[in-house]
């Protein structure tokens, strides 16, 4: 073992004498194994099939690459971003761009940049404006030097639909938003469509656009507004591909015809919504049509995709891993495949659909070959009222020698929750999983009721449910960890960001005596003023936000959402709490984390708390997230008696400012000492 992290330190507590046995065989993981840049992510071909790109580490930042499609060894980077990395890209269709966006310091102002993949250098900004979000609405083959853009430099809160050249940056006017949310454009760049947000119900209407004018068209229930959706169109711009929830639960793929509204259903999951398409890059047809319980599945449309998906299931590489076609080229002579697996780095492959041959390129990842990385089992956990729970569970390599998902002994346990909270935890590789697994802890992620993917049913099951049924499944999820011999009642941490961060603030003060401690990133303490401060152009959703969380404008709502928010309620904390925050943060402002640190330290409530003046909603920058997990999983040592590996210089390197409690994690005085941004 590397001298640097020979100095594995056990904690005292009941939970120290499982740990070491368990952890005896195992290597601990470097932070940085585990949340440095990849070698490669998110690898793609070009348009026209010559080059193949990825995001990989310039001088500790990611930056675009481009390499010929049959020498990737031979890849240079043609951005030079030199601060936040950038984190997605697409290519023009000209095949001689890759486009990008990046905001400053996680303000999520976006701006939209164009680089020359034939003469590396600064990339052109196509949208030079301060305070201003922009948005890639469309690209196509049609078009392949001119993409869509929507901007709100006119009004915070509605994008104008623009045209610019990613050649010149010449840009122009489509059409100024009159107050909608979005915009249906076809193949053509036609504007076809609108959809706005009901003020009355919360859910959408729809429009038509017929000789220059909106007119109003379908109207969508708020049940069924996050769960329906226009995916794509036919070649031609008659047909309309639609994911559609109303008159079921589960999100079915439909085509609609868009003269006559008459719609043909294509696939369905009697379990899961359609979530993502596979459609023909120049004949449109959609050859697949995807959905999500616990791990992929798909309803194939086309039998001659399917049987190349056939073939690349087959490989040796893809036992365990959930086959991903992340590009095709224009005339679908070439594919990039990626088998992603939660126990192991991602290989990528080309492949070509003519010989139905697969060439290894390359994985991920290559610190995380040939390490101990545990098994990611898919337990689905019933609620106290009935609901199943799709959940993943993580167990420390060598404490479940049957392989059953149950320790030979009770683990202490970290609960880690998702945000959104309409969103959901999914099947594949999770570095926290990994890392707490690595430090001797069980991992449990539940995708309780308010998650996506699993019907709308599920969806509006948490409507006005935050710190109520939405984190009783939590609680249940807790129970069923201890009755299973799972998790150790007195060791259970509970962990997560966004809305996660706010369950976290949830679970310490509704249920203090569930947790032995908290972990909260970025997490809402009061909703009301969380709702009083979100980005101006989520305003046109407000009437969702009230009827999914509630109404912050009434006297009964205001009441209700006091009644919900941690903030009333520190005084119930008997665990120790830490806090992260990104000052730059513009969905959950900085105000949330500041009020209840404020809170606490009036009431003498031990709470630890770290600030990055660089970052936004969650942690961007390697440098940050290496320096606040190991923060993090020092806390977690010290209150569940795991090992961890020392914070060393990880906080110098970042731009963290200790605000409260450095005395409350193990190290973190030391650390501190030796950063000049931390207050004194």
């Amino acid at each position: 073992m590397h001298a640097r992290l020979s100095a594995i330190v056990l904690s005292s507590g009941l939970a120290a004498p499982v740990i070491a046995a368990v952890a005896a065989d195992t290597p601990l993981i470097p932070r940085a194994t585990l949340f440095g840049n990849p070698d490669r992510a998110q690898v793609r071909i070009s348009p026209d099939g010559k080059h193949l790109s990825w995001l990989g580490d310039l001088n500790g930042v990611l930056n675009v690459f481009v390499a010929p499609v049959d020498n990737p060894g031979a890849g240079r980077a043609v951005t030079g971003d030199a601060n936040r990395g950038i984190r997605s890209y697409s290519w023009a269709f000209n095949s001689e761009q890759v486009l990008y966006t990046q905001d400053r310091g996680g303000d999520e102002n976006w701006r939209v940049y164009a680089a020359d993949v034939n003469n590396p250098g600064e990339a052109r900004d196509l949208t030079p404006f301060d305070g201003v979000a922009a948005q890639l609405e469309e690209s196509c083959e049609r078009f392949p030097d001119e993409i869509i853009v929507g901007l709100n430099n006119r009004d915070p809160q509605f994008h104008d639909l623009h045209r610019i050249n990613t050649r010149t940056g010449e840009r122009r006017l489509v059409l100024e938003n009159e107050g909608y949310a979005g915009f249906l454009l076809d193949h053509d760049y036609a504007v076809r469509g609108a959809v706005k947000f009901s003020v009355e119900t919360g859910g959408l209407d729809t429009f038509k656009y017929v000789d220059g004018k909106f007119v109003p068209d379908e109207q969508i229930p708020m049940e069924d507004s996050s769960t329906t959706s226009t995916v794509g169109w036919d070649k031609t711009n008659g047909v309309m591909y639609v994911v559609d929830s109303r008159g079921r639960d589960t999100a079915a793929l439909y085509a609609r015809d868009a003269a006559t509204g008459q719609k043909r259903l294509i696939a369905e999951d009697a379990r899961a919504d359609i979530a993502g398409v596979v459609q023909h890059p120049t004949s449109k047809e959609i050859q697949a049509a995807g959905h999500v319980y616990s791990k992929q599945g798909w309803v194939f449309l086309d039998k001659g995709f399917e049987a190349h998906y056939r073939v690349l299931e087959s490989m040796p590489d893809a036992k365990g891993a959930e086959v991903r076609i992340t590009s095709r080229s224009q005339d679908d002579s070439r594919w990039v495949v990626a088998l992603s697996r939660p126990d192991g780095p991602i290989p990528y492959y080309t492949y070509d659909t003519n010989t139905k041959q697969a060439q290894y390129l390359f994985v991920n990842n290559s610190r995380l070959e040939g390490l101990a990385l545990a098994t990611l089992h898919t337990p689905v956990i019933r609620s106290r009222d009935g609901l199943d729970l799709v959940s993943y569970l993580t167990l420390p390599a060598g404490s479940d020698a049957d392989g059953d998902g149950k320790p030979e002994k009770p683990l202490p346990m970290v609960l880690l929750v998702h945000g959104g909270p309409w969103a959901r935890d999914g099947f594949g590789y999770n570095p926290l999983h990994q890392m707490f697994a690595n430090r001797g802890y069980a991992v449990l992620s539940v995708n309780f009721r308010g998650s996506t993917g699993f019907g709308k049913d599920f969806l509006n099951a948490g409507n006005l449910e935050w710190a109520g049924k939405m984190h009783d499944d939590l609680i249940d999820a807790v129970d069923w960890s201890v009755a299973g011999g799972v998790a150790q009642r007195d060791k259970v941490a509970i962990m997560g960001g966004s809305y996660g961060g706010y369950a976290t603030l949830v679970g310490v003060t509704f249920t203090p005596e569930v947790f032995a401690c908290g972990v909260s990133i970025v997490g809402p303490s009061n909703i009301i003023t969380l709702l009083n401060t979100i980005p101006p152009y989520w305003a046109p959703a407000m009437q969702l936000f009230k009827n999914r969380v509630g109404d912050h404008t009434t006297e009964e709502g205001r009441a209700f959402l006091e009644s919900r928010s941690p903030l009333n309620f520190v005084d119930r904390i008997r665990g120790p709490l830490l806090i992260g925050q990104g000052a730059n943060d513009p969905r959950v402002k900085q105000s949330e984390s500041d009020q209840i640190v404020r809170a606490m330290q009036a009431g003498n409530i031990p709470v630890s708390y770290v600030l990055f003046p660089d970052e936004g909603h969650g942690f961007a920058r390697p440098e940050n997230n290496m320096a606040f997990f190991a923060v993090a999983e020092a806390f977690l040592a010290q209150h569940l008696g795991g090992r961890f590996e020392p914070i060393g210089d990880d906080l110098g390197k970042s731009s963290a400012r200790v605000v409260a409690g450095a005395e409350g994690v193990p190290g973190l005085s030391e650390a501190a000492s030796r950063t000049p941004t931390v207050d004194k």
